[in-house]
């Protein structure tokens, strides 16, 4: 068998040749600037429907909208991409100021199609509702009409709207920044190295616990050195958030994030209740692990060490070639879309200098495809990321055939279909394991999964909930930070931990996310929403990768209870069904625990 030999640097100049200086983008980027204008003097004549005969006007005002927003968010994802490639490029980052600049226009034209919809008359808005040309929209636009009611008036949005590009919107960029500007000295095999964060981060999984020390204490270092300047970054991202939740008159912090999720309180509570009521078995087995690493308990810098000699490393060929093997035993559309991921070029895996940390997955709405960022270095939690972010590109293909209007899904089913996928990929490496010690080391790496989404997120939610209690008294320094953070992790972990992560808020990225609040919540819903879905899957078989799209059609036009319903039969407002996923990965504890049990 010939192994195949993709990539590891992304093909972007099939969006636009010539990198961040690329006439083709510029011009593209004044055609939307064109078009925006042309859409602001258009909507100075969009008045409140008023009857029935307006159904045309609010067509062509969708379509519109539509064009401008596909137009300018393929500009803003290549732009993205240009970013996290190389964060010393410093035209880039100046196009990302531009890109917000214009969706900050959009956003006011957005706010007065909206405002003019929440003031329609009832029984005219019904009338319209049941008309062809809006029918199929009527989940999104009951969505808008009912935003616009728990707002304020149009002018005090629209310059909300126009202030936060500049202070709200560059304090996650400023972050970016910070972040790409660290560099951590280690000495590697008796050779001294200057590594970005994320080629840091990589080495929380090597073998040697040496280094992984050693990796945890330069970073920590870093970030305390720069603790002040992202406590500032922080409080005013958070600052700014209350202010507008405030002028609003929104009580709760959540009700964002709720309303964005298309979440209900009583769903979040009944999911982080049963987390909370079932994590012994997990406590259990921290502390197994910290006995098979010769520690009395677990420190954070051993949290993704590997357990075995025999852990595998896979080299991005071998892969690529795991992840489509176990994708084709799943379904054969989900196998011959990553195929093509790989072939095309569609995966930033290099691993070298200057990259940004972490991994993502951005969607190009123009050309219908998605890019793929992440720096892989052949550890079995790199495969699943890999996986984990070809879910989140192939839910966008799965939504191709659907109008742009429905194609806008929240964060907790957009990491459903990410960690379905990554699940697939576990979940058969373990059962093909070869010997005992290599199942050890896949199991365990699952294991992984449910500690990171059981304990690591809830630290994070945690955190994030009394931070933005206390930031409305005033600023928090970086010292009451740390202290919320260890609070947070001790409780989280179910104090599992000899040491913790003072400074985790400082080095994660979604704190900082300004688009999105409170992205935390989302990886844990999505993980045992996908843990359901699974269950059917491996009933039914391939078969069930049809109604699994079906599925994924459907994440953008009702409520993820709603969602549930159809979908699952499932009540997810209910402890039980959140527990239901959460003894599936209990499982595997207790078959680590079995085959890990120290004998004689």
């Amino acid at each position: 068998m010939i192994e195949e030999n993709y990539s590891v640097v992304w093909d972007l100049d099939s969006f636009f040749v010539g990198g961040s200086s690329s006439t083709a983008l510029r011009k593209h980027l004044d055609e939307v600037k064109n078009k925006l204008l042309a859409f602001e003097e258009e909507l100075k004549d969009f008045n409140t429907p008023s009857s029935i005969q307006d159904v045309n006007k609010i067509v062509h005002t969708i379509e519109k909208l539509k064009d401008i927003a596909v137009n300018l968010s393929e500009a803003g994802a290549v732009i993205g991409c240009f970013q996290a490639q190389d964060t010393t490029d410093k035209q880039a980052a100046l196009l990302e100021g531009e890109v917000g600049m214009l969706y900050a226009k959009l956003s006011s034209s957005m706010l007065t199609i909206q405002q003019m919809l929440g003031q329609t008359e009832e029984s005219v808005w019904q009338d319209l509702l049941q008309t062809n040309e809006l029918s199929s929209f009527a989940f999104v636009l009951n969505e808008w009409r009912n935003e616009a009611k728990l707002m304020l008036s149009e002018k005090e949005e629209d310059m909300i709207t126009t202030l936060s590009v500049d202070g709200y919107h560059a304090w996650g960029q400023l972050y970016d920044l910070l972040v790409g500007d660290i560099r951590i000295k280690l000495t590697l095999d008796g050779v001294e190295k200057e590594l970005s964060v994320g080629q840091a981060n990589n080495l929380s999984s090597h073998e040697d616990a040496a280094i992984r020390k050693e990796s945890f204490n330069a970073l920590e270092t870093a970030w305390t050195e720069k603790e002040d300047f992202f406590a500032k970054t922080l409080n005013h991202i958070a600052g700014f958030r209350l202010a507008v939740y405030e002028k609003r008159g929104w009580e709760s912090v959540l009700q964002e994030p709720l309303q964005i999720n298309r979440m209900k309180q009583e769903t979040l509570d009944a999911m982080w209740g049963a987390i909370s009521k079932n994590k012994a078995p997990f406590v259990e087995y921290l502390q197994r692990k910290s006995d098979m690493l010769g520690e009395k308990r677990m420190h954070w810098y051993d949290l993704d060490a590997p357990v075995s000699a025999s852990t595998e490393k896979m080299d991005f060929q071998q892969g690529a070639a795991f992840i489509l093997k176990h994708f084709k035993e799943f379904g054969p559309k989900l196998a011959a879309f990553s195929r093509n991921a790989f072939e095309k070029g569609w995966i930033e895996a290099e691993d070298r200098p200057n990259k940004r940390p972490g991994g993502f997955c951005t969607g190009m709405p123009v050309s219908e495809e998605s890019r793929i960022f992440m720096t892989y270095s052949g550890s079995m939690s790199n495969v699943s990321t890999l996986a984990h972010e070809l879910g989140h590109a192939f839910h966008s293909y799965a939504l191709r055939p659907v109008h742009w209007m429905n194609r806008q899904y929240a964060m907790g089913v957009a990491e459903t279909a990410s960690t379905f996928a990554e699940m697939i990929v576990a979940d058969a490496a373990v059962k093909e394991a070869k010997t005992e010690e290599e199942k050890i080391a896949l199991l365990e790496d699952k294991i992984q999964r449910s500690v990171a989404f059981f304990m690591n997120i809830h630290a994070r939610y945690l955190f994030e909930t009394r931070f933005y209690e206390e930031r409305k008294k005033g600023m928090v320094s970086a010292t009451r930070l740390n202290e919320l953070m260890v609070t947070a992790q001790k409780e989280a972990y179910g104090d599992a931990l000899e040491t913790t992560h003072p400074h985790f808020w400082a080095s994660k990225l979604h704190f900082y996310i300004t688009d999105v609040p409170f992205y935390n919540f989302p990886y844990t819903f999505g993980y045992l929403f996908s843990l359901s879905i699974y269950a059917k899957a491996i009933t039914e078989g391939s078969s069930f990768e049809e109604k699994y799209i079906a599925l994924l059609q459907d994440t953008a036009v009702m409520t993820v209870e709603d969602l549930a319903m159809k979908h699952l039969g499932e009540d997810i407002t209910k402890e039980a069904f959140w527990i239901k996923g959460i003894n599936l990965c209990i499982q595997d504890v207790n078959e680590f625990i079995q085959f890990t049990n120290v004998k004689g």
